[in-house]
C-alpha cells in the first residue's frame, strides 16, 4: 500500500504579528517624535514670551524737569533760585535716564551737583556764569553719551544741547544772559522727553 504524504500547512499568525508588531513600532516611534518636537517648540514660544520687551521709560523725574521748564518760568532773579533748581532738576533727570538705560554717569552727576551746591551756597557770587557753563557742558557731553549708546535718531537734539550749553559764556553776568541759560534747559527738556518717550535701542 503506498504511503500517502500529508503536508502541514504552515501558520500564517507568526507573520502576521511579526507584521503588526513592526507597525506598532513605527507608530510608537513616529507619535513620540512628534510629541518631542511639539515640547521643543512649546518650549522655544515659551522662552521668546518669557523675555521682557524693551518699552519707553516714561520716567516720572525727567517728566518732572520736563514740565518745569516748559511751564516756562520767568523767573531768574537775583538769588539764582530758578538757576539752581532747574540745574537740580536736570541733573537729577539725566540721572534717572542713565538708570533707565543702564548707562553709568556717576561721576559726571557728582561734578555738577558739586557746582549746583556752589551756586546756591553764595548767590550773590559774580561767577556763576563759569559754574553754571561747566555743569551745563557736563551733563550736555553726558546726555550726548547716552544718546549715541541708546538713541542713535537723537543725534541732532543732542548737538543741539551742546551747542546750547556752549553759548553760555563765562565772563559776562548769567542775568545778562538769562536766554541763552534757559535756552540750554529747555533744549536738554527736548531731548530728554524725546528720550522717555522713545524705546531705548538696547
Amino acid at each position: 500500500m503506498a504511503e500517502i504524504k500529508i503536508e502541514k500547512k504552515s501558520s500564517k499568525w507568526p507573520w502576521i504579528i511579526l507584521v503588526l508588531a513592526i507597525i506598532a513600532i513605527a507608530i510608537y516611534f513616529l507619535a513620540f517624535t512628534d510629541d518631542d518636537d511639539d515640547i521643543d517648540r512649546t518650549a522655544d514660544t515659551t522662552q521668546v514670551q518669557e523675555e521682557p520687551m524693551q518699552t519707553a521709560a516714561d520716567n516720572s523725574t525727567v517728566s518732572t524737569y520736563v514740565s518745569f521748564i516748559q511751564g516756562d518760568p520767568d523767573q531768574m532773579g537775583l538769588d539764582h533760585e530758578f538757576t539752581n533748581e532747574a540745574l537740580m532738576k536736570l541733573t537729577n533727570a539725566t540721572e534717572a535716564m542713565a538708570d533707565e538705560i543702564d548707562y553709568d554717569i556717576q561721576k559726571d552727576i557728582e561734578k555738577v551737583r558739586a557746582l549746583a551746591k556752589k551756586i546756591e551756597e553764595d548767590p550773590f557770587e559774580t561767577t556763576h556764569a563759569n559754574s553754571i557753563r561747566e555743569a551745563a557742558n557736563i551733563l550736555a557731553a553726558a546726555l550726548q553719551r547716552m544718546q549715541q549708546n541708546a538713541f542713535s535718531g537723537l543725534a541732532t537734539r543732542a548737538d543741539q544741547v551742546k551747542s546750547a550749553a556752549m553759548n553760555i559764556e563765562t565772563d559776562v553776568l548769567t542775568l545778562d544772559q538769562k536766554g541763552d541759560v534757559k535756552t540750554f534747559f529747555r533744549e536738554a527738556a527736548d531731548l530728554l522727553e524725546e528720550m522717555n518717550t522713545n524705546t531705548p535701542e538696547i
